[in-house]
């Protein structure tokens, strides 16, 4: 098993300049390849120390995390869902989202740029042709990073696209503009969520310096400060055929790419909210001062800090109980889709998010009351969770998560086809 001190010395963080702007460098050397759960686990809890190191200077700063970018594909942890037929390690849903909150407890800006990523492998594995498999899947493999030009900022609802991909003869040209391009900046390729000429939603990868793709880093968002989730511009890119995929075929009929996608920021929330109750409990276990009247010598003391912190680490484990169950039925799905299957995996991921959702706004929260006043000041940074929650936790809402859950147990109701359930 590589270490992450081998991992780290192969990473190339050096930008180049390109038309497109600053382009990351392709890998100086292949990207480690990792072969089961087991290990994708281990490495993630390598990683995460590492990602945490900085995390709140990085977000006061808004600085880019390019290293560190850089030493997680490299790891080989972007690469994990890949079947073994093409040389992945195939992990199940259950490690998929267990990585990512790990991750997500030490830096959930930085996690949050590989999550597109994951869902356009699944469109890749559902879509593809063979040759595209092969490219794609070894481009990945190979340390190149996926990133993401999916939503837009502007249209009558989030699937109202209006960015257009019509046939240029040899190739394709794609045009539009993008907004929440979480990961573009920092990618090698970029997937392009468009409509081509017949109406249908139609993926487009294009290469990361190509003529007229511009990504601009205009994030202005209180949290996820890292992320760079601003503008890409399209301006009649030129895309080859052979990396063009008809995702309308995932995303209008029953599949498993939408619930994967939201395990995963399920899985950061819980992450963040991990985060947060590691941060209270080292605050009140060695700065926080015991309230007055508690009697006690030590914050750690207090008999009400002990109740709130165990109420936070109840909630915890409840959300990360209904993460792995989640996982379960994906993964379940993933063996057999079909409407029984998908409605399951759905509502089960919908429960998790409920609760996922929850416990990170909570814990970011609490943790100042458990801390006490000196835990607002500049210097510590803590409102950072609080901030990367809520900002996070707004990905889609959780006021329709209860509702999908209601229809289904009350009434029958299959929960929409759409990706944001």
């Amino acid at each position: 098993m590589t270490s992450t001190n081998a991992i780290a010395k192969s990473v190339t963080s050096e930008l180049v300049p390109g038309e497109a702007g600053w382009l990351p460098r392709p890998p100086a050397q292949a990207a480690h390849i990792i072969r089961d759960d087991a290990e994708a686990i281990t490495v993630a809890e390598r990683l995460k120390p590492l990602f945490s190191a900085e995390a709140a200077e990085r977000d006061r700063e808004r600085r880019l995390p390019f290293e560190e970018v850089d030493l997680f594909s490299q790891s080989g942890l972007w690469g994990i869902t890949i079947p073994r037929a093409y040389g992945g390690a195939e992990v199940s849903q259950v490690t998929l989202a267990k990585v990512f909150a790990t991750l997500a407890a030490g830096d959930p800006s930085l996690t949050q740029i590989a999550q597109n990523s994951f869902e356009i492998i699944d469109v890749i594995r559902q879509t593809a042709s063979e040759e595209q498999k092969r490219e794609l899947f070894g481009a990945v493999l190979a340390g190149q990073r996926l990133g993401n030009a999916f939503s837009e900022f502007g249209g009558k609802n989030v699937e109202a696209f209006e960015t257009k991909l019509v046939d240029a003869g040899n190739d394709f040209v794609v045009s539009g503009r993008k907004f929440y391009s979480t990961g573009a900046l920092f990618a090698h390729l970029v997937p392009i969520v468009a409509i081509d000429e017949a109406g249908h939603v139609v993926v487009a990868i294009a290469d990361r310096g190509a003529k007229g793709l511009e990504v601009v880093n205009d994030w202005s968002a209180f949290g996820q400060r890292t992320t760079s989730s601003g503008t890409v511009i399209l301006n009649a890119v030129s895309i080859p055929a052979s990396r063009v995929l008809p995702a309308h075929i995932v995303y209008e009929n029953q599949s498993a790419v939408g619930p994967q996608s939201q395990l995963i920021h399920a899985a950061i929330d819980a992450g963040i909210a991990r985060g947060a109750i590691e941060a209270t409990i080292d605050l009140v276990r060695n700065h926080a001062r015991p309230w007055i009247d508690s009697g006690a010598d030590r914050a750690a003391d207090d008999p009400y800090t002990i109740a709130a912190i165990g109420d936070l680490k109840i909630r915890l484990h409840a959300a990360e109980a209904l993460l792995d169950r989640a996982g379960r039925h994906l993964d379940e799905t993933i063996a057999d889709v079909n409407e029984e299957t998908i409605g399951k995996a759905k509502i089960a991921v919908a429960e998790a998010k409920v609760l996922t959702t929850e416990v990170a706004l909570a814990a970011a929260n609490k943790l100042f009351e458990l801390a006490g006043t000196r835990s607002t000041l500049g210097i510590h940074n803590l409102d950072r969770f609080w901030r990367d929650a809520r900002t996070h936790t707004l990905h889609d809402p959780v006021r329709w998560k209860f509702h999908a859950v209601g229809q289904y147990y009350l009434n029958g109701v299959q929960p929409p086809l759409h990706s944001w359930i």
